[in-house]
């Protein structure tokens, strides 16, 4: 069985800064990666990063019918700004049976205590395809690569699948 990560974010460029490294790192672990977005956006910079890209708009009218991820990530402004994007976070948060991941720039206030901050440190390979996809999707300064990205992820009732997750370098 291989683990799904589900990824939703309202452009390209957001996800490849925000989530560019630690997508890249879990796909290097043998996840399945669909980013889920809408638009006409260049997707090159998703595909340098080795991820599946799907339409937004269908992944949500046909999300019950979809296989469950073991982990969504979302957009931080996509939570706020998108109804649909933020029930179904709640209703994953309040199931416990998916890891669910926010990244960007203004964190929800309305998550609970079971939601906390951790970094993704990122592997030699991870901060290579990123700075890559970021100079694809015309990020000004994609030169300016971290050690690591922060997320706000929730706690699931179950063991995290990518507890043992740590890039070799």
């Amino acid at each position: 069985m291989r683990y799904r990560l589900d990824v939703v974010a309202a452009s390209v460029s957001e996800v490849v800064t925000h989530a560019g490294g630690w997508l890249v790192d879990r796909v290097m672990a043998g996840w399945d990666v669909t980013v889920l977005i809408s638009g006409t956006e260049d997707l090159r910079p998703l595909l340098i990063l080795g991820v599946e890209v799907q339409d937004l708009e269908v992944a949500l009218e046909m999300w019950a019918e979809r296989p469950h991820p073991q982990t969504v990530a979302v957009s931080a402004n996509l939570f706020t700004s998108d109804a649909r994007v933020r029930e179904g976070v709640m209703n994953a948060l309040d199931h416990g049976m998916t890891e669910v991941t926010l990244w960007g720039e203004d964190w929800p206030d309305r998550l609970d205590a079971t939601v906390g901050s951790f970094e993704h440190p990122l592997s030699a390979a991870a901060r290579a395809f990123k700075a890559q996809a970021l100079a694809a999707a015309g990020v000004v300064d994609a030169t300016a690569i971290g050690q690591a990205e922060t997320f706000l992820c929730g706690v699931t009732a179950v063991p995290s699948v990518a507890a043992d997750l740590v890039p070799a370098s």
